[in-house]
């Protein structure tokens, strides 16, 4: 008896070939000269779960509408961002690298409004059924954050740093030639993987009671934190932000810590570190040239965060 021949490549693929003006080919889309550079791909692995690699540069924005949008109604996303190389944000002038991260958001919540993409893109996103992975887990034991995300009610949004171990299995599924034979099977497992590392992650988080998003609020919030880290020399005042934000101290304090699993401060010191770390290594900086730019005026108070957060001193980092 024949196997019956099951959809492999998304729908949505399929619609963006069509309007460039180009097809699929074993699942890949590469973008026509005259409309930009660069590839999509896409794998749909079973009815729980689908992924797409988007890595393109466009020369205008192209409106692609999703043909499977009923699907799309009980699909969690997982949206990889800024793990392709050289990928970097700019902002007033400056270049910062951009830090490695996820959004996890539920079906109630359109991420492409809330962070915008533009013509350059660089992501991996995977859709996974929440009805999957709850017969996947007892929820009853699990945190409120995990319950909150797998139960896809409400509209909530989760940001997790892409830690090296997480770098590894992305770098997998885009660098690793597999032959076709065992490419979805190969890629599955990866994207399985990513997802079971991150609903890890999530589970260590210690919010008792999770509030619904709006896109206003998480616009703003996301304006927070792209004004404090534009300025990681000055450690953030919670009040300048809240007024900046214009919402209450501590339904910003709330909101922030909700979406990306730590404290205002906590946060912003993170980035600081991966950044000093960063202008360490690649930039060359003297640990002390460092320091100075980064606001610190003891370099001993320095050295000491440094280590707390990378687990060496930038002195000895700098040399490794």
């Amino acid at each position: 008896m024949e196997k019956e021949k099951q959809q492999t490549v998304p729908n949505v693929l399929n619609r963006f070939a069509y309007l460039l003006g180009t097809e699929v080919k074993n699942r890949r889309l590469k973008i026509p000269e005259k409309y930009g550079k660069g590839y999509c791909a896409g794998f749909v692995f079973n009815e729980h779960i689908r992924m797409l690699i988007l890595n393109y540069e466009l020369n205008e924005d192209i409106i692609v509408e999703n043909p499977d949008i009923n699907i799309s109604g009980r699909m969690i996303l997982f949206k990889f961002q800024n793990i392709m190389p050289k990928t970097e944000i700019v902002s007033t002038g400056k270049q910062l690298k951009a830090i490695p991260s996820v959004l996890i958001g539920t079906s109630r919540m359109n991420t492409d409004v809330i962070i915008p993409v533009d013509t350059n893109t660089a992501s991996i996103n995977i859709e996974v059924d929440a009805n999957y992975l709850n017969r996947l887990f007892d929820l009853s034991e699990k945190s409120p954050v995990l319950q909150g995300l797998l139960q896809n009610t409400q509209p909530l949004l989760f940001e997790q740093m892409i830690y090296p171990s997480l770098q590894k299995i992305v770098d997998e599924i885009v660098d690793e030639s597999v032959d076709e034979t065992f490419e979805l099977f190969f890629l599955r497992i990866k994207a399985e993987e990513l997802i079971c590392r991150l609903l890890m992650e999530l589970e260590k988080r210690d919010e008792k009671h999770l509030y619904a998003l709006n896109s206003q609020d998480i616009q703003t919030i996301y304006k927070v934190k792209e004004q404090m880290l534009e300025h990681l020399e000055t450690p953030p005042v919670i009040k300048e932000l809240a007024a900046y934000a214009n919402m209450s101290s501590s339904k910003l304090k709330r909101l922030f810590k909700q979406i990306f699993g730590n404290s205002i401060f906590s946060y912003y010191q993170e980035f600081r570190m991966k950044e000093a770390a960063r202008l360490l290594k690649e930039e060359k900086l003297s640990v002390s040239d460092v320091g100075y730019q980064l606001g610190f005026t003891n370099l001993s108070h320095f050295s000491r965060a440094f280590k707390e957060h990378i687990g060496m001193k930038p002195k000895q980092y700098s040399q490794s």
